[in-house]
């Protein structure tokens, strides 16, 4: 497929009004063709109002239709997946296999929302019939389920240039819940997102759809993201990134006349706490198993294990070992971007100057911008009362924090603020002390994990990528896994109706086949 560097707006390729960028391989600091359009207001207002003109049919499409879109994308992304995965390869420095193995996860991810549009649950039926004799006064029919919020501006991540950018899982739960998208991608991978694209406005042409269902856009600076969050048809907003961008984003939407929710997944450092009884019997393979998850994609993940807490006993010094055995042998590779690679450099330093002492490295860098891996240790007292080591470092670095007693872990514990994930390695004897910490991190993360690590994430119906503040802006809403459509819908009720103007899903005759909830009970369909 050729990349023409244009924008997506609907069915137009449009040349943007706000200048070009090159796409940067990170590996030579070459900039590589073609150039890419970049928009500004005027192309947002474009795009935002075709959105709204496909809202009110796309919202509308049968589960069956919604569902084959997906599986279109899907097919779609399949029969681009080399080509896809070389192109991003250029731009961010991953290895292609791992990004074919990211192009197939994703069109897997687009099949499992499909899934859950023709089932149906989504809709969260549920059907109070009248009671005309009820005392001491009747009751109405009542029928609720679930409509679409509207248009959903998603920002594309930079850590993931597939499986959390264009045709992420952003965008996979927002078109099945009915909302149309407009996409604003990141310009780390320019060439990987216009093929995206593609795939997904070949599937809305082949389905029938209006063109507004997906758009992407280009900018440079936060004109254009500002303008995404704060136009008047937007109605959600999602963002992967930094605390600082994703709280930008939130005040924008929070100040408009009509303030709309922003689902943004910022910071976490993802604390594993190694319990004594778990330490002394298999600290060594701990450590191997904390450090071959932290270096994943050169630490640019958002689940990384960042810190490790364990008490200092029987077993730490094999821990220690193993963490700075590998990461001694750690080659230097390149980071996403520029910008990313001086934020981690900084962040390093952060750490050097609030008490940390680096342990280990990994090989010397032998490019501009190689992240070299580090290990870094404390104690659990400096910890205690250096809340900047508590900050993530995004990057081949993690911390191991050696604390005095149990009661120091727990202390630890409950100076965190929110995480997306937090991990009690443990055995049989450390049953008291994981009692202790499991209500602790209960009220600190959205994912509570027992001798595994933080990554990887399945995407799956129990899965959850949430957390409290800073971790993300809405802990009651995951952005990960098939729950995730929740954040794109609302209830709506309809009282005393006539069946002829009911939805088809509060129809009495259940054409959709649906779960119901009638009158506080389930009801399964009749068998066709």
């Amino acid at each position: 497929m050729n990349l023409t560097g244009t924008l997506i707006i609907g069915a137009i390729d449009v040349i943007g009004t706000e200048g070009s960028l090159r796409a940067l391989d990170p590996d030579t600091g070459h900039e590589i063709d073609p150039p890419f359009s970049l928009g500004g207001i005027a192309e947002v207002d474009r795009a935002a109002r075709l959105a709204d003109e496909a809202f009110e049919s796309y919202s509308q499409t049968t589960p069956s239709l919604r569902a084959a879109f997906l599986e279109r994308i899907a097919a779609n992304l399949d029969a681009l997946r080399s080509e896809l995965a070389l192109r991003a390869s250029m731009e961010t420095g991953l290895p292609a296999a791992s990004l074919e193995l990211e192009a197939l996860k994703t069109a897997t991810q687009l099949r499992q929302f499909a899934q859950v549009v023709r089932s149906g649950d989504f809709q969260r039926v549920a059907i109070d019939p009248a009671q005309p004799e009820r005392l001491p006064r009747p009751r109405m029919d009542h029928r609720m389920h679930k409509v679409a919020l509207g248009p959903v501006a998603i920002f594309g991540a930079s850590n993931f240039p597939i499986l959390y950018s264009v045709v992420g899982g952003d965008t996979a739960s927002a078109l099945a819940a009915g909302c149309p998208v407009i996409l604003k991608a990141h310009n780390a991978h320019p060439g990987a997102s216009e093929l995206e694209a593609r795939a997904v406005r070949d599937a809305v042409c082949e389905s029938g759809f209006h063109e507004g269902v997906f758009s992407l856009l280009r900018g440079a600076g936060n004109e254009i993201g500002e303008a995404l969050v704060t136009h008047p048809l937007v109605k959600a907003v999602t963002f992967t990134g930094s605390q600082g961008g994703g709280m930008a984003l939130f005040r924008a939407a929070q100040s408009r006349e009509e303030p709309i929710p922003v689902f943004a997944e910022m910071t976490s450092v993802n604390p594993t706490f190694l319990l004594p009884g778990a330490v002394a019997g298999r600290g060594a393979e701990i450590g191997a198993g904390f450090i071959e998850r932290m270096l994943v994609n050169v630490g640019q993940a958002c689940l990384k294990p960042a810190i490790a807490i364990a008490v200092d006993g029987q077993g730490l010094a094999g821990l220690r070992e193993a963490m700075t055995k590998m990461v001694v042998a750690t080659e230097a590779r390149t980071m996403l971007t520029p910008g990313i690679f001086r934020a981690y450099s900084a962040g390093l330093t952060r750490m050097r100057d609030h008490g940390a002492r680096r342990i280990a490295e990994g090989k010397a860098p032998t490019g501009q911008w190689h992240g070299q891996a580090c290990l870094f240790e404390t104690s659990g007292s400096t910890f205690l009362t250096q809340p900047a080591l508590s900050e993530e470092v995004f990057g081949p670095s993690a911390l191991l924090v050696v604390v005095a007693s149990v009661d120091e872990m727990v202390r630890v514990a409950r100076s965190l603020r929110g995480q997306l994930t937090a991990t009690i390695h443990l055995d049989n004897s450390d049953s008291p002390t994981a009692s202790r910490l499991i209500p602790i991190l209960e009220r600190r993360t959205g994912r509570l994990i027992a001798n595994a690590f933080s990554h990887p994430q399945e995407v799956s119906h129990a899965a959850i990528h949430t957390g409290p503040f800073p971790a993300t802006t809405d802990s009651r809403f995951t952005s990960v896994g098939m729950t995730s459509i929740d954040r794109f819908l609302r209830p709506v009720c309809y009282q005393g109706f006539p069946e002829a103007l009911l939805p088809e899903a509060l129809r009495a005759d259940n054409p959709l086949k649906l779960t119901r909830l009638v009158d506080g009970e389930s009801a399964c369909p009749d068998s066709p």
